[in-house]
């Protein structure tokens, strides 16, 4: 564990000193929006995430074209406390379903063309070794041209058969709590490596709506009825359970101590996710949050690396309770509300779209000057912002 616990301070060490936006090419940002031909904030919040693309990358134009979604899939002790509705091999099986294009988010990659990284950091019930890869790339050849790629197979990054039950001790050990983490940064370094200019964080586990309100309810310092939600569709008996166990589970435990936290309360999926977030910032890749299981990672993250933050984008506005503490705390707004509550990383391929369309006002609008209109009508506007009330 001591060589973990170095790399991870590392980690955290680099993104400290090197992880600020930056300024310029934001200043940069702005400046271009300004002059584009339409009224100050127009595009509203398209702009702002335009700004905030410039400062992860450092350039103005930007393309969000190669996409990826890193899947983490894992199985929770837990569940023997009756918190699920739905069993275990669930897990198992959408885990092999994410790589057959047959799940929500799987569906919409395959058709926006988006790429998946699915990861074993803990599924319970074992899966064929055939359906493993042992990297997570792997070469790609099309004709003469051969590229390094995202492997299609479920990359295998096994650290138990599933955390322990957290309402009798811990759900697992610092050490493995490490691992986990330790396997989103390589994540983020293999997306990063095969070229990807985004990514999503998305999750797969029974029981993970538990372990996500256990580590938000210690981190914020909130009560298991503000974080609990019914999850999978949990009946009314299994809600007062679900949420008495997140009360008791959290009791005493420090919100500063965040490896601490996600080893007693966590999950496997929710620390594997915590390392993508970090990756983010160490990589300088712009990152989206899916629901409510992926707000509580990034959350952790950016306790950990406050200037993480700056990588990550909102999705969509997750129906399950205690999102919206998650985001609030991070200070990320959503960018829609469709009433979802699926996870699996379901809001990224939306959140992409958006993130396209902000790119392509950026680099394909014309300027005043360039569509030949005089803006000196604007300039009252420009004094003052007419629109914020």
């Amino acid at each position: 564990m001591q060589t973990q616990n170095i790399q991870l301070s590392e980690i955290l060490d680099t993104i400290e000193e090197m992880g600020d936006l930056s300024e310029s090419a934001m200043e940069a940002a702005r400046a271009r929006q300004e002059v584009l031909a339409k009224p100050t904030g127009a595009l509203g919040r398209l702009e702002d995430i335009s700004i905030q693309l410039a400062g992860i990358t450092g350039k103005v134009k930007n393309n969000m074209q190669k996409q990826a979604i890193v899947i983490m899939s894992a199985d929770n002790g837990v569940v023997s406390e009756g918190v699920a509705s739905a069993p275990q091999s669930v897990t198992l099986s959408q885990t092999i379903n994410f790589t057959r294009h047959l799940t929500g988010v799987s569906s919409m990659a395959k058709y926006f063309g988006i790429d998946l990284l699915v990861i074993d950091v803990g599924v319970k019930m074992p899966i064929p070794e055939a359906l493993y890869a042992p990297e997570m790339t792997e070469h790609v050849c099309a004709d003469v041209c051969c590229q390094t790629g995202l492997t299609q197979k479920i990359v295998n990054r096994r650290i138990a058969d599933g955390t322990k039950n957290l309402a009798k001790e811990p759900a697992m050990t610092e050490d493995e709590a490490l691992r986990a983490i330790l396997t989103g940064m390589e994540a983020v370094e293999a997306i990063k490596r095969c070229g990807y200019d985004i990514f999503g964080v998305g999750e797969m586990g029974i029981g993970n709506t538990t372990t996500s309100a256990c580590v938000l309810a210690a981190l914020c310092g909130r009560s298991g009825a503000e974080v609990v939600g019914r999850g999978g569709g949990l009946n009314d008996e299994g809600l007062a359970k679900k949420i008495r166990i997140v009360d008791e589970a959290t009791r005493g435990l420090d919100p500063a101590d965040v490896l601490g936290i996600l080893a007693k309360v966590g999950g496997f999926d929710i620390c594997a996710m915590v390392g993508a977030f970090l990756g983010a910032a160490y990589y300088k890749l712009p990152a989206v949050i899916d629901g409510y299981i992926s707000a509580v990672a990034a959350l952790a993250a950016v306790r950990l690396a406050p200037k993480a933050a700056g990588y990550l984008f909102g999705s969509h506005l997750s129906k399950e309770q205690g999102y919206l503490i998650a985001m609030d705390a991070l200070g990320i707004r959503p960018f829609f509300d469709l009433g979802m509550r699926l996870g699996e990383g379901s809001g990224c391929p939306l959140a992409f779209q958006v993130l396209d369309a902000a790119c392509a006002v950026m680099n394909n609008m014309a300027s005043f000057d360039e569509a030949g209109i005089n803006d000196d009508y604007l300039d009252e506007i420009r004094r003052g912002d007419q629109f914020t009330p």
